[in-house]
C-alpha cells in the first residue's frame, strides 16, 4: 500500500479492505510502521512501540482471512494504546520512572476487546506521569510535540494517543479521560474524542486495580474512550470497547444502544451555550472562533440555542480534592520509599498534600450539588455546548500556560470545561471547529444522563456542517 494513501484511509475502509481481502493486513501495517518512522522521531507520540507482537498478530489474521473464517469489525486497523491503559506483555510504564520496566500479564478490558476485534496493537503512547496533567510530559521520555506545530503540545494527558492519530500514523487510538483527557487533547490536535457516559466501556484492572499504586485512582472520575479524525472511526471503536464487564463494579449495560446507528439530528433540539466559565479567563480569538461555531451549526441544524452560564457552585475545587481523596496516598508513598526515584512536581505535591477530613466530605457533597443542579439544566435543554478548553496549543515543554492573552491565570484555569462532567458522569464529546492562528479549536457537546446516542447524533451533525481544517503540517 502506498505511503501517501495509507494516513488518509479510515478506520472503517482499512478493515473493509482486509477483511475482503483487497489488501493484506502485512501490507497495511507496513505502511502504517513507515508512518510512524516518519513523524515518530519529530512528535515523539510513543513511549513503547510493539513491532515484532503486531506483526505476529498481522500474519495470523492474514491466515484466517485466506482460510475464510470470520474476522472482526476491526480486522487489520492499527492501534494505539495510552500508556496508562495495561497491554499484556507489552511494556506500560504510566510515564513515571516508578514503572519503567513494568510488563503486565494482562490486558485492561479495552485492550481484550480491540483484540478479538482484530485490530492491530503498534505500541503504547506518552502520556504525563499517572495522568496527572494534561500534558505530554515525563521524566522517562521526550515531551510529545503537536502534528500542528511540534513546538506545541498537542494537550494530554492522552498526548500520544492524539499526536500519532493527528500525523496519520494510526486511524483511531485509545486515551483516558478523567478530568478531560480524551476531549483536550482531541481538541487541540484537531480530533474527535468521546467521552461515554459513566460505566457504558469498563475499565479493569486500571485504575481499579489496588495493586497499582499511582495507577490505582480516579475510580468515580475515569473513562476510557476513543480519539479518532471522525465521529463514524470514534462510534466504530466504541461499538467495540462499549458493554457490561462483571470485573467493573461501575459497568452499566449498553442494550439500549447501537453506536454505529447514527440517528440524525432532530431540528428545533434545544441547546443551551456556555462560552465561558464564569470568570475564568479565554483567549478572545478561540471564543470568537468558538461562538461562530455554534453559531454555524444552530443555523444549519435548525437548533433552538440559548446562551447561559454554568451553576455557581465551586465545582473545580471539589473536582482536585476528589482527585486526592481516590488516590492510594499511603501506596504512593510507600511504593516511592522503596523505589526513591524522581517523580513528577504533580505527584510530588500531591504526595506531600495533608487535608482534613472536611475537604473530603465537603468535596463529595459539593460534587452532589453540582450533580443535582445539571440535571434541573439538562430537563430544559437537549444538550450544553461549551469551548472544550479555553487555549489554543501551548508550549510542549509547559505543563500548560501561565497566561491568557497576557493576564496570569491559576494552574488549570485554562481547562475549565471538561472536568466538570467527569463528576456528573455525563456523556461528552469534542469535534473541531476551525483554527485559531494554525491551530485548532475544538467545541463539546455535553449530552444528558446515558445520553450517548445523542451526543454522536450531534457530533455528527456538527461534523458535517463545520469547516474541515486539513491535515497538520507534521504528516506521514
Amino acid at each position: 500500500m502506498p505511503i501517501e494513501e495509507y494516513p488518509t484511509l479510515s478506520a472503517r475502509t482499512i478493515a473493509q479492505r482486509v477483511s475482503s481481502g483487497a489488501v493484506s493486513t502485512r501490507e497495511i501495517l507496513d505502511a502504517a510502521f513507515k508512518a510512524l518512522d516518519k513523524v515518530e522521531p519529530i512528535i515523539h507520540a510513543f513511549a513503547t512501540l510493539a513491532r515484532e507482537e503486531a506483526y505476529a498478530a498481522a500474519d495470523a489474521l492474514d491466515g484466517r482471512i485466506a482460510r475464510g473464517e470470520p474476522v472482526g469489525p476491526l480486522a487489520g486497523v492499527p492501534v494505539a494504546i495510552k500508556d496508562l491503559v495495561l497491554t499484556k506483555g507489552i511494556r506500560t510504564t504510566f510515564g513515571s520512572n516508578l514503572y519503567a520496566d513494568y510488563v503486565p500479564d494482562a490486558d485492561d478490558i479495552v485492550v481484550e476487546r480491540l483484540r478479538a476485534a482484530d485490530a492491530i496493537i503498534l505500541g503504547k503512547t506518552n502520556v504525563s506521569e499517572f495522568g496527572f496533567g494534561a500534558h505530554g510530559n515525563n521524566l522517562l521520555f521526550p515531551a510529545t510535540g503537536n502534528p500542528w506545530n511540534t513546538e506545541r503540545s498537542p494537550g494530554g494527558s492522552s498526548a500520544g494517543s492524539a499526536a500519532a492519530v493527528a500525523a496519520g500514523v494510526c486511524p483511531i487510538a485509545i486515551g483516558s479521560d478523567g478530568g478531560g483527557s480524551v476531549r483536550l487533547p482531541a481538541a487541540l490536535s484537531g480530533l474527535v474524542g468521546i467521552k461515554a457516559a459513566m460505566g457504558r466501556v469498563p475499565l479493569w484492572p486500571g485504575c481499579r486495580d489496588i495493586s497499582l499504586p499511582g495507577v490505582s485512582g480516579w475510580e468515580s472520575i475515569e473513562h476510557i474512550g476513543p480519539i479518532a479524525r471522525d465521529v463514524a472511526d470514534a462510534a466504530l471503536m466504541l461499538s467495540v470497547i462499549a458493554g457490561p464487564d462483571p470485573r467493573d463494579r461501575w459497568s452499566i449495560p449498553c442494550a439500549d444502544l447501537d453506536w454505529t446507528s447514527i440517528a440524525p439530528l432532530p431540528r428545533g433540539t434545544k441547546v443551551l451555550y456556555w462560552p465561558t466559565w464564569h470568570d475564568h479567563a479565554i483567549e478572545q480569538a478561540l471564543k470568537d472562533a468558538t461562538d461562530r461555531a455554534v453559531s454555524l451549526v444552530a443555523d444549519a441544524c435548525g437548533l433552538e440555542l440559548v446562551v447561559g452560564a454554568p451553576p455557581e457552585i465551586a465545582v473545580h475545587a471539589a473536582f482536585k480534592a476528589m482527585v486526592a481523596l481516590e488516590t492510594d496516598l499511603t501506596g504512593m508513598r510507600k511504593l516511592l520509599a522503596e523505589k526513591p526515584l524522581p517523580v513528577s512536581k504533580a505527584v510530588t505535591d500531591l504526595l506531600a498534600e495533608s487535608r482534613p477530613f472536611e475537604d473530603a466530605t465537603d468535596a463529595i457533597t459539593t460534587r452532589k450539588a453540582f450533580v443535582d443542579e445539571i440535571a434541573k439544566v439538562m430537563s430544559g435543554c437537549d444538550f450544553i455546548l461549551t469551548p472544550t478548553l479555553s487555549v489554543t496549543a501551548f508550549p510542549k515543554d509547559q505543563d500548560g500556560p501561565s497566561t491568557i492573552d497576557g493576564k496570569p491565570i491559576a494552574p488549570y484555569e485554562w481547562c475549565p470545561f471538561t472536568s466538570p462532567f467527569n463528576l456528573t458522569g455525563q456523556p461528552a464529546a469534542s469535534v473541531p471547529c476551525g483554527l485559531v492562528n494554525g491551530l485548532p479549536v475544538g467545541l463539546q457537546i455535553i449530552g444528558p444522563h446515558l445520553g450517548d446516542a445523542q451526543v454522536l447524533s450531534a457530533a455528527a451533525a456538527f461534523e458535517a456542517v463545520l469547516p474541515k481544517i486539513g491535515r497538520p503540517p507534521i504528516h506521514a
